[in-house]
């Protein structure tokens, strides 16, 4: 039987508990970020090229089942079980703000304008946070039909997609009536549901089928039967000609759109994939998965089974290079030395 090729990832190291979320920057004049959201409730900061760690933001008290940054990646938001949203600057590692809930939050998403961060979760309730006014009530729109699992904007922050756990489709509520306009019905419950960087494509996976819609019209443009259960997909955001699928049987595979053929399927993982997402230029994209490591796969010339090439050359854990902590000035000051220190014994062990 012939061997399948797979693509030389980055290995990155640093979550104790699975990866469930990750969350690309758009390119910034400091380049790009990716912030990753896991069950040992620490979201992570890193070089978005690279795999760099760059910090570990600490204060949740459960499960972080959501991440994001903001559009100039200067600050972060992050979703958790502890039953609380929090806000975060991604230049310090400090809490900005702290939203108290009454049930776990999954979902969480900055404004475009970056004015707004939007929650949703087990309450079935979607709330606007106005972040110049952090003190006020949030606004809340029309009660969802179930536990919210994927919330977005869209449309230039005058729509929002949201998901459910418990159901299908995905739908789509006019901010300013608080009214749902549009469902995009699925059969099964939407675990993924991503617009793309141009805003012309929704891309959702639901059971073993990844869909892709127009954004604006709501048509259904493409669907395609996957080889297993998929949890995450993601569209290449520059030429739009393939996407990334990620699910339970821990291969990450590349597709192209235009005929569902697949392009490359990576082996790595030692769990199922949890969440897959591109970069932002399009040469890299990234899977989390349930062993607690996340992978950079570069798009360019696919090779035969090989080690892994670790962030920094080493296979190993990650450790933040000085070049970069003082392109994001002076890095995240978040944990004490001793805890760092801590921490990157604990990663030694795990490796």
């Amino acid at each position: 039987m012939e061997k399948k090729k797979v693509a030389v990832s980055l290995l990155c190291h640093g979550h104790s508990r699975p990866v469930v979320d990750l969350f690309y920057s758009p390119v910034t004049p400091d380049g790009f970020f990716l912030i990753s959201g896991s069950k040992d409730s620490c979201p992570m900061l890193r070089n978005g090229e690279t795999g760099d760690w760059i910090g570990t933001f600490e204060g949740h008290k459960g499960a972080v089942w959501s991440v994001c940054l903001d559009s100039n990646a200067l600050r972060a938001a992050s979703a958790s079980a502890d039953f609380s949203a929090k806000v975060w600057d991604a230049l310090t590692g400090d809490v900005v703000h702290s939203f108290e809930h009454k049930h776990i939050v999954r979902a969480c998403a900055f404004s475009e304008d970056t004015l707004l961060l939007l929650t949703g979760g087990v309450e079935k309730v979607l709330r606007i946070y106005d972040l110049n006014r952090p003190d006020a009530p949030p606004r809340e729109v029309d009660k969802s039909p179930g536990s919210v699992r994927t919330a977005t904007w869209m449309h230039s922050d005058q729509t929002i997609l949201s998901s459910c756990t418990d159901m299908g489709g995905v739908r789509l509520w006019d901010v300013r009536s608080g009214k749902i306009v549009q469902t995009l019905e699925t059969k099964s419950s939407v675990t993924s549901a991503e617009v793309s960087q141009d805003g012309r494509y929704i891309t959702t996976a639901d059971g073993c089928m990844v869909k892709i819609w127009d954004a604006n019209h709501f048509g259904l443009v493409k669907r395609y039967n996957m080889p297993c259960t998929v949890e995450s997909a993601s569209l290449e955001p520059i030429y739009g000609n393939k996407f990334v699928a990620g699910g339970e049987d821990m291969w990450v595979r590349v597709f192209d759109f235009h005929t569902g053929d697949e392009i490359a399927c990576n082996k790595g993982h030692h769990g199922p994939v949890h969440c897959v997402r591109f970069s932002p230029v399009g040469e890299s994209y990234a899977s989390g998965s349930e062993d607690g490591t996340i992978r950079i796969w570069q798009t360019g010339s696919l090779t035969h089974d090989s080690e892994p090439i670790a962030a920094h050359g080493s296979i190993g854990k990650v450790k933040p290079s000085t070049e970069d902590i003082s392109r994001k000035i002076g890095g995240l000051h978040i944990t004490e030395d001793s805890k760092i220190k801590a921490k990157e014994t604990e990663i030694e062990q795990q490796g």
